[in-house]
């Protein structure tokens, strides 16, 4: 037993006194004996043995009850097992990841754990607590109730490591226990191998009762047809026993179709026929495991016609007047010496059809071009100059021109899974009546496959750059070169690429992600455009380009939904955004992932633990009922004792 403060047991020491006063009253009585009277005589002796019992039980009674008032003031204690670590900072690290949407036995697993921390940490309790979007530093329960109530679900994943480097980050001069609660959805040995002091580190893993999920994955266009689109709604469950559930597609929050799915396998695919115009939609399912991945937004922007110039001969330009129509483009053709350079940058698509030449200015201003996120077609001619159209291709990548090949080639090899021919094809065709070329170019450097040659040689190839996509042809399209202008893969390959970003396509970006939109805007320099809908609304990162600007999205928004794109009340423009889909996996971790770490069964089990282990145990609270037990005694002696 040890005591807080043991100078005060000195005090113990004047336990004398009383001790000598008691035996100074105890002195011996004179006999006197009165006249033969023995009644008195006797009850004299019997009232003298009892008061003297008396003053004995009080001394006793009176000494041990100063005895227990000092040593109380003295704060006996027992020391803990584990007081050294008694000054270590806590830090809480709270999954609120959307897999903690799932429902335990008390609810919610988030929720839950929310309500328990509020219950059981110690109101006196310095803490820090962490969670994916929210941190507190040096706080205590009360400060941050509001705040814990709040906290809403976060679309990052949780990842235990960078916690733990952002906690061992913090310079302190005590040591850390660190409580981690979380479900372990996603967890892998690979993530908590590396850890090295572990043995402060404490989880409280709550469990799912249900473990099976339908998550909506993705939605896109899988067919176009003249005056309607077939949309293929790709969804996934997780888990055994899939009851049937209802799914409804929304244009605009009106409802616009619903059906019932039955699962047969994990994998579903739900088709939809909507009409060919602007689609602000929603697909949705009702389930129970997590809600979040329950919703898809998408939205579809109704096709306008697409600005394509040609620059060259206007004979060898003719097979283009015939594929870009009135109906979806805006077509013109200009040979190099009447091409008027303004009008370059009102253009959507450019192609350089079987330039000889390409100044130096023309390439200055198709690289701005690009830069603005214009697409450009190059069709070299035979007896190109290949330094020229290099130098050209050397502001986009890799891709060279070689030595021109005189050699017929025959094209045989389309990439289906090209978003050119996403559209085009029902089935992959292994043969047709292949187009070939007498001369094309040698061409190396890095560059994805359209249509290729037998010897997988590259006919028609695609640069990605940062804000747009280059295509290059390898050989010359002239009748006297190729007879490419009367394949069947001529129509479809030159009007999408005529569509450049014009082509119908479901916008739906994943938050999180640095997303890139093209917005037609045409704004003046100190207008800007914002992104708003009935939730919420920010001014994206932008940047002006001409009649278009460029929108980047970060972390912004924070929640799902369809979005409008103003410029000041004007909507230019809709967009979408989802949540990623990684935290809807049944798949959580095995218990052995864990068993390096303590387990801990609750929350409240971690501060008992605590309580039990660190702090001392303060006895001195039972001396001061002993003392007032005695206090009690001599009372009762004082009274009923003769």
């Amino acid at each position: 037993m040890n005591f807080k403060h043991p100078e005060i047991l000195y005090f113990l020491l004047l336990l004398i006194v009383p001790l000598l006063v008691h035996l100074f009253q105890l002195r011996k009585f004179k006999k006197e004996y009165f006249t033969n009277i023995q009644i008195l005589k006797q009850l004299s002796i019997q009232t003298r043995k009892s008061s003297k019992i008396k003053k004995w039980l009080l001394l006793a009674t009176r000494l041990l009850l100063l005895t227990f008032i000092i040593l109380a003031f003295a704060q006996p204690f027992f020391k803990a097992k584990d007081s050294q670590n008694a000054n270590n900072e806590l830090f809480i690290v709270l999954d609120n990841s959307f897999s903690m949407e799932a429902k335990g036995q008390k609810g919610p697993l988030l929720k839950r754990a929310i309500e328990d921390l509020l219950a059981e940490v110690p109101e006196n309790q310095t803490f820090s607590l962490l969670a994916n979007d929210a941190s507190f530093f040096a706080t205590d329960i009360k400060s941050i109730q509001k705040d814990l109530q709040n906290l809403d679900y976060s679309a990052a994943k949780f990842d235990v490591l960078p916690f733990l480097s952002q906690i061992n980050s913090l310079k302190s001069a005590f040591g850390k226990d660190i409580l981690i609660i979380t479900d372990g959805n996603g967890k892998q040995n690979s993530d908590l191998k590396n850890i090295i002091n572990k043995e402060n580190i404490s989880f409280y893993i709550p469990k799912a009762e249900n473990q099976t999920n339908v998550s909506i994955d993705s939605v896109y266009i899988s067919q176009t047809l003249d005056d309607f689109y077939e949309i293929s709604v790709n969804l996934s469950a997780l888990g055994s026993d899939i009851k049937p559930l209802s799914i409804a597609l929304y244009n605009h929050n009106k409802l616009a179709a619903k059906t019932i799915l039955n699962f047969e396998k994990n994998v579903k695919i739900q088709k939809f026929t909507i009409p060919k115009s602007n689609f602000q939609g929603k697909v949705t399912i009702e389930d129970n495991g997590l809600s979040y991945d329950n919703t898809y937004f998408f939205s579809i922007s109704k096709t306008e016609k697409a600005n394509v110039l040609s620059i060259g001969d206007l004979d060898k330009s003719a097979f283009l007047n015939k594929i870009y129509n009135e109906t979806d483009f805006s077509f013109r053709n200009y040979d190099l010496k009447s091409l008027d350079y303004n009008q370059i940058e009102k253009q959507d698509v450019l192609i350089l059809n079987e330039l000889t030449t390409i100044p130096e200015a023309l390439q200055s201003t198709l690289k701005n071009f690009s830069d603005k996120g214009g697409q450009i077609v190059i069709i070299p001619a035979n007896d190109q100059i290949v330094k020229q159209i290099n130098d050209l291709l050397n502001n986009f990548g890799q891709l060279k021109f070689g030595s021109l090949q005189n050699a017929e080639k025959q094209i045989t090899k389309i990439v289906f899974e090209h978003p050119l021919f996403g559209d085009v094809f029902e089935k992959k065709v292994n043969s047709f009546q292949y187009p070939n070329t007498k001369s094309s170019f040698a061409m190396t450097g890095n560059a994805n496959s359209v249509l290729g040659y037998a010897d997988n040689a590259n006919f028609l190839s695609a640069v990605k750059t940062k804000f747009a996509n280059i295509y290059v042809f390898s050989a010359a399209l002239n009748k006297q070169n190729s007879n490419f202008q009367n394949s069947p893969l001529i129509v479809p390959t030159f009007y999408n690429l005529g569509k450049n970003n014009k082509l119908s396509d479901i916008v739906a970006f994943q938050i999180g992600k640095k997303n890139i939109f093209i917005a037609d805007s045409n704004l003046n320099k100190d207008e800007i455009l914002n992104v708003k809908n009935e939730v919420e609304g920010f001014v994206p990162v932008q940047q002006i380009l001409n009649q278009k600007s460029k929108l980047t999205f970060d972390n912004l928004p924070r929640t799902s939904g369809n979005f409008g794109i103003y410029k000041k009340e004007i909507l230019l423009d809709e967009i979408s955004f989802n949540y990623p889909r990684t935290e809807n996996s049944s798949e959580f971790t095995e218990k052995s992932v864990f068993n390096d770490f303590k387990i801990v069964n609750s929350i409240n089990s971690f501060f008992d633990d605590i309580r039990f282990n660190r702090v001392d145990n303060q006895i001195w609270k039972w001396f001061l009922a002993f003392a007032l037990v005695f206090l009690c005694l001599e009372i009762l002696i004082q009274k009923f004792v003769k």
